[in-house]
């Protein structure tokens, strides 16, 4: 495996509505809510123009792809 910076792990509280609803969100987009909520910081980061440019892409869960 390549070398990867240590993941940090965020404790985040929310209202069971809005929960509910990004994991209806997530769902539909065959992500995990966790997942999910970084691709929409990222994304909200990028928009603002403070995405620090040292930020590795999201790694890449699931089975790996075959080799053909």
């Amino acid at each position: 495996m390549a070398d990867r910076k240590e993941r940090r792990q965020v404790l985040l509280r929310l209202d069971p509505a809005v929960h509910d609803a990004l994991a209806r969100w997530a769902g539909d987009e065959l992500r995990s809510v966790n997942a999910h909520v970084e691709m929409l910081l990222r994304r909200a980061l990028k928009d603002a123009g403070r995405l620090p440019k040292g930020a590795g892409p999201i790694p890449r869960r699931g089975r790996p792809p075959k080799d053909e």
